[in-house]
């Protein structure tokens, strides 16, 4: 993530983003957690996904939107905004359970 470092974003479990098929996911970095309301879409000619979301932010409430799309077979790329204030890039990759023995 652009706006904070790794161990900021693993503070409290392994940082995270999931999309399921039903248009709906779920993210976590941080304090923050949230559920996404998703609708596919293209960005500059990859496929990928738009959002907006709602979550909790240390117990506060917190909304937002965003994106991702994919860079290759594995790795996506996003954007994250917070309504109103920071906002993040960042790349992310398959959870394996190689990486939870590799502590990453």
């Amino acid at each position: 993530m652009s706006g904070w470092d790794r161990d900021a974003i693993d503070l409290v479990e392994p940082g995270f983003i999931e999309f399921a098929g039903d248009r709906t996911g779920q993210f976590g970095f941080i304090a923050v957690n949230g559920w996404l309301d998703c609708r596919p879409a293209d960005r500059d000619g990859r496929p990928g996904v738009e959002f907006t979301w709602e979550g909790a932010d240390e117990g506060d409430q917190i909304s937002g939107r965003g994106w991702a799309v994919w860079v290759d077979d594995e790795t996506i790329e996003r954007h994250l905004f917070f309504h109103p204030g920071d906002d993040s890039s960042f790349r992310a990759e398959p959870f394996t359970g190689a990486d939870e023995l590799d502590g990453q």
